[in-house]
């Protein structure tokens, strides 16, 4: 069972022991660089979680002949990282809000921003129910962050890789993590068998939250359904024979037939060439001064207000940034619009 980023093993404590309590043997890793200071796990990398990930497993199927890999937020991304290299060997698996991807805006900057800032604050723990113990960091590290997204990008290139028994649990209301995730965990795995278990009533760490006897119940039921044999892997799935059939759909759709010199391709090739629209080549922009000094502008109070809002950067308040920030805008439209683009109502452009 593993725990998610910035996290420790205390975030899913009450799950693990469930499942102890239920006969199971239960292992939970520290991952490196959590458990200790933000500082400390922006010394590490994804390579390093997945290696402790990978060493407890090894360790722990020695123990045991059946071994069955849960992961929660990030932890869901490494198990998912662990059965795409050794699903052959792993009876099943649970993701509670699996993180895989995250599509705001701001995580592109993360790569150049994470050599301005080492951290940032992190809100309110994502827990719905009250007074709930401390289990992660109060900082985001944003060198681990980084490390983090390209985990991200492995696992879900390869989740056509899994094809045994999956549990997709997630929060209708996580703040932390979108359900998109969970998504796109049950649109791409091969799983012959996928669970899926939704929770209403707890936000994003389920474990330590109103629905964690739920996640319990649901996690014992499909363990030993998985062990009873109710459900199996996709084991029908025959990767040469699917491309065999793309093969066979591909050709079918081709005619060898040469009799005719000039095919409907060639005529659409005519066509393209007759008609085609060549595109202009502009020429070099040339920046004036008072351009140049928009731009600066608009480039410093970008950068400002992005330390503003994500840290506790401050010097002149944020009102001098913003109005330097909409003033370089207008500065940069204003100097380079030129006086003959003056397109009239029905002008063709």
């Amino acid at each position: 069972m593993i725990h998610g980023f910035t996290g420790s093993p205390v975030s899913i404590t009450p799950w693990a022991k469930y499942l102890n309590q239920q006969g199971f043997t239960v292992s939970a890793p520290l991952l490196p660089g959590h458990g200790s200071t933000w500082q400390q796990m922006n010394k590490t990398t994804w390579q390093d979680w997945y290696a402790e990930v990978e060493r407890s497993y090894l360790e722990l199927k020695q123990k045991c002949d059946r071994v069955f890999i849960a992961g929660f937020s990030m932890g869901a991304s490494l198990a998912l990282r662990l059965c795409q290299i050794h699903g052959n060997e792993i009876e099943g698996l649970i993701v509670l809000n699996p993180s895989i991807h995250d599509r705001r805006w701001f995580m592109k900057v993360i790569p150049i921003l994470k050599y301005l800032v080492p951290s940032v604050a992190k809100g309110a723990t994502d827990i719905a129910a009250p007074n709930p113990p401390i289990h992660s960091y109060d900082r985001t590290p944003l060198k681990a962050l980084d490390s983090l997204r390209k985990l991200w990008a492995n696992v879900e290139r390869d989740l056509y890789l899994i094809d045994l028994p999956i549990m997709v649990a997630y929060s209708t209301n996580d703040h932390a993590v979108d359900p998109e995730n969970s998504m796109t965990v049950i649109d791409n795995v091969f799983s012959v068998d996928i669970r899926e278990v939704v929770f209403e009533h707890s936000f994003h760490n389920v474990p330590l939250d109103f629905d964690a006897e739920q996640l319990n119940i649901e996690s014992k039921i499909f363990i030993e359904d998985v062990l009873s044999g109710a459900v199996k892997r996709g084991s029908d799935f025959n990767e040469s024979d699917l491309v065999n059939a793309e093969f066979e759909s591909i050709v079918s759709g081709l005619s060898l037939d040469q009799s005719s010199p000039n095919t409907y391709l060639d005529e659409l090739d005519g066509i393209e060439q007759a008609e085609g629209f060549t595109p202009p080549n502009p020429g070099r922009i040339n920046l004036d001064q008072t351009q140049r000094a928009a731009t600066a502008g608009f480039v410093g109070s970008g950068v400002y207000l992005l330390l503003y809002w994500l840290t506790d950067f401050e010097i002149y308040g944020v009102w001098p940034a913003v109005l330097g920030f909409l003033s370089s805008i207008a500065t940069i439209i204003w100097r380079t619009a030129r006086k003959e683009d003056d397109y009239e109502d029905g002008a063709s452009l």
